[in-house]
């Protein structure tokens, strides 16, 4: 079966933090990358069972699993599995959390590689309701993956779009 790591970028997220974690149930493992946050930031990134690390000049989200797992070469980090991205303002709808679950289960009889990333759509919360982004948004990729567009992956026109959406919540 393929596996998941999430990673987030945080700076004094402790407010909305809790909620994107508490949607990546389908992730084996979630990587925090915080940017000195000044409140409970970190500690609720613990509380939920994710590794912290901090933030470091020109890293990519693919040099934040090797950070978080003291020891990895490059090598070693591509058997770590796919990267999903998210903002912490960001919660996995549970047809996302299902699609996800079903991809890691496929992708474990065949080849997981068989596609270069995968999209989601994103539903953005306004003042008016939710907001409908049109295009979806490449997030989970391989760890081998060198598109970087600061923390999320550049968009890749063959990504395969999955069912479900992610949620960005403008209110915390």
């Amino acid at each position: 079966m393929a596996s998941i790591t999430a990673v987030l970028h945080t700076k004094n997220d402790a407010l909305r933090l809790g909620r994107a974690l508490e949607t990546l149930y389908a992730c084996d493992e979630i990587v925090v990358v915080d940017r000195g946050s000044q409140d409970g930031t970190v500690r609720v990134a613990r509380e939920y069972g994710a590794r912290v690390v901090t933030e470091r000049t020109g890293a990519s989200p693919a040099d934040y699993l090797l950070f978080a797992k003291a020891g990895f070469t490059r090598a070693e980090s591509a058997s770590a599995g796919w990267i999903l991205c998210l903002d912490p303002r960001e919660s996995v709808t549970e047809k996302l959390a299902a699609s996800l679950f079903e991809w890691k289960s496929e992708a474990g009889r065949g080849d997981p590689a068989a596609a270069s990333a995968f999209s989601f759509f994103l539903l953005e919360e306004t003042a008016e309701g939710w907001l409908e982004v049109p295009f979806a948004q490449t997030r989970l990729v391989p760890p081998t993956w060198n598109l970087w567009k600061g923390n999320f992956p550049a968009q890749e026109p063959s990504a395969i779009a999955l069912e479900g959406e992610l949620l960005r919540f403008v209110f915390p």
